[in-house]
């Protein structure tokens, strides 16, 4: 998978890419296969590589959770829940790894396009906080920072949280607040 091909880097990793969330009538979902395939890719990469940290895992990881996604297309019977399961391949091929793994290594997107000319100011300010927002995520354990950037970052209901992950909504519930307990207490011992 080539980086050039994923527009979705950008120059915050905790930017918000609304426009590429799926809800049945969409664009994207009508689009012709390419169109549709290049979306849930590009959201598949996104929700992968905010668990894996790094690009070169998170490309091999997509393409492995899409060759999983196409090997058990017959299983999916509702089309209109399409972009549930391949959220949820998407983050168990990636909690799986992590899980091998044992531990998560964060590294810059050197290749992001500039989405917006910047002042260096703002570009020193945007990636002071973007190691800032990494060092707090890397507190978290895997499964509250998964439960915590799907619901906060990909603004996904709770309950569609718990089925991405497999767990009760409570769980996802007692995850995220647990994540945003240990983040406020790392906001407060750096004093940001």
């Amino acid at each position: 998978m080539d980086t050039r091909a994923m527009p979705c880097f950008g120059p915050g990793l905790m930017a918000v890419e609304r426009h590429d969330r799926l809800a049945p009538g969409t664009e994207a979902e009508a689009a012709p296969g390419g169109d549709a395939l290049e979306t849930h890719m590009r959201r598949m990469f996104r929700l992968i590589y905010r668990i894996v940290g790094n690009v070169p895992d998170a490309q091999d990881l997509t393409q492995d959770a899409l060759l999983k996604a196409l090997g058990r297309r017959e299983q999916l019977k509702d089309d209109r829940k399409a972009v549930q399961w391949l959220n949820r391949i998407a983050v168990n091929t990636a909690l799986d790894f992590v899980r091998k793994r044992s531990r998560v290594a964060f590294e810059e997107i050197e290749a992001a396009p500039p989405a917006t000319v910047a002042s260096p100011e703002q570009e020193t300010l945007r990636a002071e906080t973007r190691t800032w927002i990494e060092a707090g995520l890397k507190l978290l354990s895997e499964r509250e920072r998964t439960a915590l950037l799907l619901r906060d970052v990909e603004q996904m209901p709770a309950a569609e949280v718990a089925q991405v992950m497999g767990c009760s909504t409570a769980t996802v519930r007692s995850h995220i607040a647990n994540a945003r307990v240990k983040f406020r207490r790392y906001r407060e011992e750096t004093g940001q």
